[in-house]
């Protein structure tokens, strides 16, 4: 990429410096101190702190500048299924059915949201709101000084796995978005999305034409427009005003698990292990990323290069125009969950970047063999993790019903599962929203570290 330091210069400290496509990246840092894996990762807007949260059920605050832990965030009775972090402020939430708000400086626990009655996948922080989604069907909007629910919306027949929102003022000329008070779109595996007023909590459109469960979505405000991917295989463009289908994308061969929308590009990764990016206006394919082992879980576009992590336990950086592959990073054992890239970092180094990534195997062992258990590694779960179940209220619609559960990395089967596993690739059955990417992983769980590259 001309007038830009090389991606190695620009992402790699003390690495292995490999000429041609592909090298090799090694770990600037590991960040391994949770005793659970590690379900998603947030970056602070300045880039000064990562958050986590595990399987182990608590979340930990990283200092980006030299990878320690500053603070460990303990109160939730289960796994920490997702987490955001603010400058001043962390959220968390959890199978335990509550969101948490953390105070960053001193690591203590502000405010409890209480009202969902199964587990809280997602969460999104906006206009001084809290939006969640849940496996009890509903969505809901929080007032994150008070914690107490600002509205409840209903209609989706399974989890809200997946949301977004648009602003009053992102929706200029839009009649409804004024007195809606912004629109919440929620993906559900109920095989649709729905377009919600936030004041009023109405269901303004239901997007209904996906086959399979809506995994994921991206919400481009200026043109009112929704993208969504599903187990179908296929990603669909709607007007979010209207409800009306715009335009089907249909070269992908397997469930799509993540979007990314950039420059009226939209780049999603299948469990095909590709990645294609489709001009958003008219849904032409313009590229394909090959060259991954397993399904593509996770996507990040900066500068020019677009980095992927699979369940081939790899992360890989690509020239997003010319589609060439100019570096694989590796470290991790099993499935890449997400990946953050800080540009505030190492500016020394030519303005860098950090890539940090997390991924998954089994919550303490070393070993690659999924079926080896933790050899190697004596010390007995931790109280957090014995307890970290989920929760179902009284009165609360079920979960999706899984086949099976497993527990893979557990001593004879001791544990309490933190996955629950589907041999069927079109079925979710995790306890997180990335439960699809735990089946379609080569192993089904995440091993408790970060790497920093």
């Amino acid at each position: 990429m001309p007038g830009r330091p090389s991606l190695a210069g620009r992402c790699l400290r003390g690495s292995r410096r490999t000429g041609g496509m592909g090298g090799g990246g090694s770990a600037l840092r590991v960040c391994a101190d949770h005793r659970g894996g590690i379900n998603w990762l947030s970056l602070s807007p300045d880039g000064r702190r990562l958050l986590t949260g595990s399987e182990d059920g608590t979340a930990r605050l990283w200092s980006t500048a030299d990878g320690q832990c500053c603070a460990l965030l303990q109160g939730h009775e289960s796994y920490v299924t997702f987490c955001h972090l603010e400058d001043e402020a962390a959220f968390t939430c959890s199978a335990d059915c509550t969101i948490r708000k953390w105070d960053v400086r001193t690591g203590q626990c502000l405010q409890v949201f209480r009202g969902h009655t199964s587990i809280v996948n997602r969460i999104l922080v906006a206009d001084n709101q809290l939006f969640s989604g849940s496996y009890d069907r509903t969505a809901r909007a929080w007032s994150v000084d008070k914690g107490q629910v600002s509205q409840e919306f209903r209609g989706h027949r399974n989890c809200v796995l997946t949301l977004a929102y648009s602003a009053p003022w992102d929706l200029p000329g839009a009649p409804c978005a004024e007195e809606a008070g912004g629109l919440l779109v929620t993906g559900s595996t109920d095989g649709t999305a729905r377009v919600w007023q936030v004041a009023g909590g109405g269901c303004w459109q239901t997007l209904r034409g996906h086959t399979g469960a809506v995994l994921c979505l991206v919400l481009d405000t200026p043109s009112h427009t929704a993208f969504t991917g599903s187990t179908d295989a296929t990603i669909r463009a709607w007007d979010i005003l209207s409800g009306e289908q715009l335009r089907v994308f249909r070269e992908h061969q397997g469930p799509v698990i993540c979007l990314e929308l950039v420059n009226r590009h939209v780049y999603s990764g299948s469990a095909d292990r590709t990645v294609k990016c489709w001009l958003a206006d008219t849904g032409e394919r313009v590229r394909t990323f090959a060259a991954h082992g397993h399904s593509v879980s996770a996507l990040k576009y900066h500068a020019g290069t677009l980095f992927t992590g699979s369940g081939d336990a790899r992360a890989r950086a690509f020239d997003a125009e010319s589609g060439a592959l100019q570096r694989v990073f590796r470290g991790h054992a099993f499935v890449i969950n997400c990946i953050q890239v800080n540009i505030y970092l190492w500016k020394p180094l030519g303005n860098g970047q950090e890539v940090l990534r997390i991924k998954g195997k089994g919550r303490a062992g070393s070993s690659r063999n999924p079926s080896a258990g933790r050899q190697g590694d004596a010390r007995p779960p931790g109280p957090s993790l014995r307890q970290a179940q989920p929760r179902q209220l009284p009165g609360a619609p079920a979960p999706l019903r899984v086949p099976h559960i497993c527990r893979r990395g557990a001593p004879g089967g001791r544990d309490p599962p933190q996955r629950s596993c589907s041999p069927a690739p079109d079925v979710l059955c995790s306890h997180t929203a990335a439960a699809l990417r735990c089946v379609l992983s080569p192993q089904h769980s995440a091993l408790p570290e970060v790497s920093v590259y």
